[in-house]
């Protein structure tokens, strides 16, 4: 008789809800559980309050929708503007779209980088201040490279205009 091996267990890590975004998380259900559609106004509503869709948020969404948790996880990372971390104090959106590309758009990211200390492949940077984010249109073609911040878009967008974009957000920063 051949001996049994053990087998591997799989154990499933589902994050749980801080207590401090479940009020939020729980307000969000309510609002728009009955909505045709109520997954996007409930993520969106968590966003809105929390900064961002933590991750412990999945589940109880999931189960008040009668979702898979995978359901839920595929549409926040499928759109970009969900968060699954709070952002920045500064939100920096440079297109890259095709216009913007011709216009110099990865020139002044390559700029913002640099300026804002966003390494490559990251999106913050180290000091926490600037949140630096590509985006596909903006919608400003016409005065590419676009460049939203918060929600103030910008047109016509080069390194020297960038610099001074940033500096007045970091003048209006510091108290008086």
């Amino acid at each position: 008789m051949r001996e049994r091996r053990p087998t591997e267990s799989i154990v499933e890590v589902i994050p749980l809800l801080d207590p401090v975004h479940a009020s939020s998380v729980e307000a969000a259900i309510r609002a728009h559980h009955d909505e045709p559609g109520a997954l996007l106004p409930i993520l969106h509503a968590v966003q809105d309050a929390l900064g961002h869709v933590p991750p412990g948020a999945v589940a109880p969404i999931a189960r008040a929708l009668a979702l898979t948790r995978a359901d839920v996880h595929g549409v926040i990372s499928f759109y970009p503007d969900f968060r699954n971390a709070p952002a920045a104090r500064h939100v920096v959106k440079l297109c890259q779209a095709e216009a913007c590309q011709a216009m110099g758009a990865l020139e002044v990211l390559a700029h913002a980088r640099q300026q804002l200390g966003v390494a490559e492949g990251a999106t913050d940077s180290a000091d926490g201040r600037w949140t630096l984010e590509p985006a596909y249109c903006l919608g400003n073609c016409a005065l590419s490279p676009a460049m939203l911040v918060g929600e103030r878009l910008h047109g016509r967008v080069d390194t020297s205009r960038f610099d001074a974009i940033v500096a007045a957000l970091d003048n209006e920063a510091r108290p008086a």
